[in-house]
């Protein structure tokens, strides 16, 4: 099975299982065209943690930590762990802030856009353009010479942090531990937060596909990425199949609604939903991919994927706890606001990092 994977068709066998998972989830109680959505999970786990106050998406998902759990015992089997770290870590803090805000915005990271047009949500297709365009606009800066810097080797244990955190996370959402007559963590008791899929099942898929995305290199922006620079489909075949898979499953279980309204946890401001994913797309692409490659190479020992993934948890704060984050009525009272600072953050970050000679 791993030379399937690591081979040139390993995109379509990875990309198709994470798909037809993505569906199984939505299926056992994750919320619609949401099996897997790593901008809106993120978002759960910050609430979840009192970093913002929505209480109707306040949950530990552990298909998250999964994720980095299953890339890093992934990493250590077929020994790619490798800690490294020390490119810009301030800028890709901050660049992990944006692209969650860019996503909240649309409501939903570049998985969930593909899961949306794969459950019949018309709007996401907005949004799948919108990431076009930000990946596009990344590829120029990445053509002018744009870099965030090489990074380091670092200790062996510096790469721990993130899986201990994430083995953290798990022990907070078993345990429930309660200190005094407040708890830790905050739990919905409805909305989006209050629906998912059985712990157990929702981290073995975590795991499974931390697995797969480690050994195939599954990736939603970098696919784009190649594809436009170099004209490289290797990655984009992993798309084809994770939105394929994921609309005959869809279709199979008769949850394949077409249209534009009345669609699960999204909107219909077509302008801000194709904006908001320019946001994100020039994000991800100014710091070397989508939030799910970010986790798995974090699970990797990857400190500077780390502190993206850190600053995406700080954005889903800011985006709450600042009325930026959209809902089904609609975007935010200031996510045009958001939207547009971030796009002129990442533009000046495009144009200054750019290496002397280029």
């Amino acid at each position: 099975m791993d030379r399937v994977l690591t081979s040139r068709n390993g995109p379509w066998i990875a990309g198709g299982l994470i798909g037809l998972i993505a569906v199984a989830l939505a299926h056992f109680g994750n919320p619609g065209n949401m099996g897997f959505c790593v901008a809106c999970f993120t978002r759960d786990i910050a609430g979840a943690l009192g970093f913002h106050r929505a209480g109707v998406v306040q949950y530990i998902r552990p298909e998250i930590p999964g994720f980095i759990l299953g890339s890093f015992i992934s990493s250590l089997a077929f020994r790619e762990y490798s800690p490294r770290g020390g490119s810009s870590p301030a800028v890709r803090f901050a660049l992990g802030v944006f692209a969650m805000l860019g996503a909240l915005v649309f409501l939903g990271c570049p998985w969930r856009a593909y899961l949306r047009v794969a459950g019949g949500d018309w709007n996401a297709i907005y949004g799948v353009g919108g990431l076009i365009v930000g990946v596009f606009i990344g590829i120029i800066f990445l053509w002018g010479g744009f870099s965030l810097g090489a990074a380091e080797a670092n200790p062996k244990p510096a790469g721990l942090v993130m899986p201990l955190l994430a083995a953290g996370l798990l022990a907070l959402l078993f345990l429930a531990p309660k200190f005094g007559e407040n708890a830790p963590v905050f739990f919905s008791a409805s909305g989006p937060g209050s629906m998912h899929a059985p712990v157990l099942m929702a981290l073995g898929a975590g795991l499974i596909v931390g697995w797969l995305a480690q050994r195939s290199r599954f990736c939603t922006v970098g696919a784009i990425r190649d594809f436009l620079m170099m004209g490289d489909a290797y990655l984009l075949k992993g798309i084809i199949a994770f939105t394929v898979v994921a609309f005959a499953a869809n279709y199979g279980l008769g949850k394949f609604k077409p249209g534009f309204e009345s669609q699960p946890v999204a909107h219909t401001d077509q302008l801000w939903n194709f904006l908001g994913m320019v946001l994100s797309g020039l994000a991800f692409t100014l710091a070397g991919g989508c939030p799910g490659r970010q986790l798995i190479m974090a699970g990797e020992g990857d400190s500077d994927a780390g502190v993206f993934v850190l600053g995406m948890i700080a954005g889903a704060a800011v985006a709450h706890n600042f009325s930026a984050a959209s809902s089904g009525a609609g975007i935010g009272a200031y996510g045009m606001h958001v939207t547009i600072i971030g796009l002129v953050f990442c533009v000046c970050v495009g144009l200054m990092f750019r290496e002397k000679g280029e």
